[in-house]
């Protein structure tokens, strides 16, 4: 059962991968606009979701 769930799982984030880019790329560009227009509140908003994408991103690289 573990190795059906784990098969599973595997499956899951083979497929989440590039969404989970593609979210990344578009969190970066949401960062460099709120930079350029100074907007204090974006930036810590988009820091904190690429801090969790970020993680995400390892946990599904591992």
């Amino acid at each position: 059962m573990k190795q059906v769930i784990q098969t599973l799982l595997k499956n899951d984030g083979e497929e989440r991968l590039p969404v989970l880019k593609m979210e990344i790329n578009y969190e970066l560009a949401t960062l460099y606009d709120a930079l350029e227009s100074k907007d204090l509140i974006q930036i810590q908003h988009s820091k904190r979701k690429l801090e969790q994408l970020r993680q995400e991103l390892i946990r599904l690289e591992a």
